[in-house]
């Protein structure tokens, strides 16, 4: 149950947060959900990428979407990517790997203290 509490907490937090803040500040939330939520550390980093990786992956798919997939197609062809689809999966994987390090991070800190 905790687990699936801390991959809600991540997506809406590192949704919110950054309408009021800046970009990165998903990065803080994540951090925080994982030090806040007594988890062992494999669980928090797992937590924190799903989190945010099905955010930025609907999200970014919902933005590609709304123009019909072109400025992704372009910039997959420049990427040398091949294709807006694997633009859309590596947007998605970055966003999960910056808060699955910083859920780790959340985690550690959280042992340390103890």
């Amino acid at each position: 149950m905790k687990f699936i509490i801390a991959i809600l907490l991540t997506a809406l937090l590192g949704y919110a947060a950054p309408l009021f803040l800046p970009w990165w500040a998903f990065v803080v939330t994540s951090g925080i959900v994982g030090a806040t939520i007594h988890q062992q550390p494999w669980k928090a980093w797992l937590a924190g990428f799903l989190g945010m990786f099905l955010l930025w992956g609907v999200w970014a798919y919902m933005i590609d979407s709304a123009n019909e997939h072109i400025l992704s197609t372009r910039v997959a062809g420049l990427l040398k990517l091949g294709s807006g689809t694997m633009l859309v999966l590596v947007t998605a994987l970055v966003g999960g790997l910056l808060s699955s390090v910083a859920a780790l991070a959340g985690s550690f800190a959280r042992k340390s203290r103890s």
